[in-house]
């Protein structure tokens, strides 16, 4: 029995451990796919999950699935998947709209987890799989993260092109109230802050009746919206027109992750004077980096404040590096401002302010200026590739 017993546990040992060396091929070559159809996770969902003999790859990208199904094992021992997303498990409610007035959108499917970015009402969304109380989604601008289910309202195809159509208005205050009933001394129903879009149902007075996506009504002053579809008809901004939004911002926190009045980060902030004048950019201060036409603001690797003069406009996006306080060049964009001309520029760092690229200006910003590495003009670029008009772009309902 003994004798058995013993070759019974080496047998099952010799199991795991062969099922182990051989899942370790399987994740030397996912990252070689990741690289070449995924390099950018904000962008591309990959995700591989290996568990004793178990390999399975969820990805939004049909091409590094394909390619990764190429290795899938003539042994049935190891239980492979290769997964396209949305998930099944969704059952057709692969579609949704940001619920609450300034959505939080993590890292990870928990509270605790990093703070990537943050969605507006009525932001139109793609769901791709659920874990626990929690939603992968993409916004507009191509980003994912994950969300927890009280800040999206689900829907199926169906369901969301009745919205797209629906008439709806934008908030366009700076902050305020939805009320229960057209009086400002009624309960209130939530917060908005600039840039909330919601369904017109009525007017009564000097209200207007609106829906939540998840059905809620209330009254918002009317003095302080605009109807959606006059709002994104708008002709393309002008730089006063990005930077008049811009100011509207000054002395607003700094919040990792933020893209509203409540709080912004430095791409999140750069992102939303654009969305605030219907446009939709990329999120992250690198991503952003990638669009739009070069500006020359470099004198061998370093700033030269001749050429900013001479060659920048109101408008345009800076961009910094960190490393370069180290002394590296070439490292990762990890900051980005609007330029205002006259050497000065608008940013979010500690709080929204506007700071200086000339030594001699009383607000020079020595930090900031010496780590520039570029500098992008996006305004005369729009209706490009990821520079997109919100009545241009399919998820909001392409005009």
């Amino acid at each position: 029995m003994k004798k058995f017993f013993l070759g019974f546990v080496l047998s099952t040992c010799w199991f795991v451990v062969h099922a182990q060396l051989d899942t370790a091929a399987y994740r030397t070559k996912a990252i070689e796919i990741q690289k070449k159809y995924a390099p950018d996770k904000r962008a591309i969902y990959f995700n591989l999950q290996i568990k004793g003999d178990s390999v399975k790859l969820e990805s939004t990208s049909q091409l590094a699935l394909k390619e990764f199904e190429l290795v899938k094992p003539p042994s049935e021992k190891i239980k492979f998947s290769a997964v396209l997303l949305p998930a099944k498990s969704l059952n057709g409610f692969d579609y949704g709209v940001a619920n609450l007035s300034v959505c939080n959108n993590r890292a990870n499917p928990q509270h605790g987890a990093e703070l990537m970015t943050q969605m507006l009402l009525g932001t139109p969304l793609r769901v791709l799989k659920k874990q626990g109380g929690f939603y992968l989604v993409q916004t507009p601008d191509g980003y994912l993260a994950w969300t927890d289910s009280g800040a999206i309202k689900l829907m199926d195809q169906k369901q969301y092109e009745t919205w797209q159509k629906a008439e709806k208005v934008i908030f366009t205050s700076d902050y305020g109230h939805g009320f229960t009933t057209p009086d400002l001394n009624s309960k209130r129903v939530s917060d908005l802050v600039n840039g909330n879009i919601l369904q017109l149902l009525g007017q009564e007075k000097d209200f207007l009746k609106v829906a939540y996506p998840d059905g809620r009504t209330a009254y918002l002053p009317k003095a302080q919206t605009s109807p959606y579809q006059q709002w994104v008809k708008r002709p393309n901004p002008s730089a006063n027109a990005i930077l008049a939004t811009a100011q509207t911002l000054l002395g607003v926190p700094y919040l990792w992750g933020g893209t509203s009045i409540k709080g912004v980060d430095c791409s999140g902030f750069t992102k939303t004077a654009y969305f605030l004048n219907g446009i939709v950019i990329p999120r992250d201060a690198s991503q952003q980096a990638l669009v739009g036409d070069v500006v020359d603001v470099l004198e061998h690797d370093s700033i030269s404040v001749a050429k900013c003069l001479k060659n920048l406009q109101p408008g345009d996006l800076l961009f910094f590096s960190a490393a370069k306080r180290r002394g590296v060049n070439g490292g990762k964009v990890s900051h980005t401002a609007i330029y205002m001309g006259n050497g000065e520029f608008i940013q979010s760092a500690g709080m929204v302010k506007i700071n200086s690229l000339v030594p001699s200006a009383a607000n020079y910003d020595a930090g900031q200026s010496t780590t520039l590495v570029g500098a992008r003009r996006l305004l005369t670029e729009i209706g490009k590739p990821e520079i997109t008009r919100i009545d241009h772009h399919d998820w909001y309902g392409k005009n």
